[in-house]
């Protein structure tokens, strides 16, 4: 078995990559404190084809040297906007008709990988490293997806749960079209 070359892979330039059909799928920041975490997010909605990224709160915003250490580029592929106020950002893709889920461990959450209609644009809110989605957004959404486990920690880091719900959104939305 032989690797790949990156050549090989063929992946799209950056113009490419903007004509390229995004999964209905915006992602949320809710005062994501490392911009470590940021760039990784970046780095996945770029591999997954997320429609954009909205950084609120403290959440850093590109350009930033951290960002880019783990974006590595992707904070030039993905479309990104700036809140001051998470709140303000639920409110607004409420209005525009999304589906907004807290990524979070709540009262009443849906454990991923339940069935989730695909005519639908999701916002999914991913929170603070320590606090989680905050109170008061959690109670603005539409609903929560937790992530299954049977480990003896209760959560996984962002930028992980990232990945691990990108990823399952992807292959049940992108895929079927």
């Amino acid at each position: 078995m032989r690797k790949i070359s990156n050549e090989e892979l063929r992946r799209p330039t950056v113009e490419e990559f903007a004509r390229v059909r995004k999964m209905p799928v915006t992602v949320v920041l809710d005062n994501v404190r490392s911009a470590l975490n940021v760039g990784s997010f970046f780095r996945t909605c770029d591999a997954f084809a997320a429609e954009r990224i909205m950084l609120c709160g403290i959440t850093a915003t590109p350009p930033d040297r951290e960002i880019h250490k783990t974006a590595l580029g992707a904070e030039l592929t993905v479309a990104w906007e700036r809140f001051a106020d998470t709140a303000a950002c639920v409110e607004r893709l409420k209005g525009e008709g999304y589906r907004v889920l807290a990524i979070e461990q709540v009262e009443q959450s849906a454990m991923l990988g339940e069935p989730v209609p695909d005519d639908v644009r999701y916002a999914l809110v991913f929170g603070n490293e320590v606090e989680g989605v905050s109170q008061q957004v959690v109670d603005m959404c539409d609903g929560a997806i937790e992530i299954p486990q049977v480990g003896t920690k209760h959560s996984l880091n962002v930028s992980v749960a990232g990945g691990v719900v990108l990823w399952d959104f992807f292959c049940r939305l992108r895929l079927k079209g």
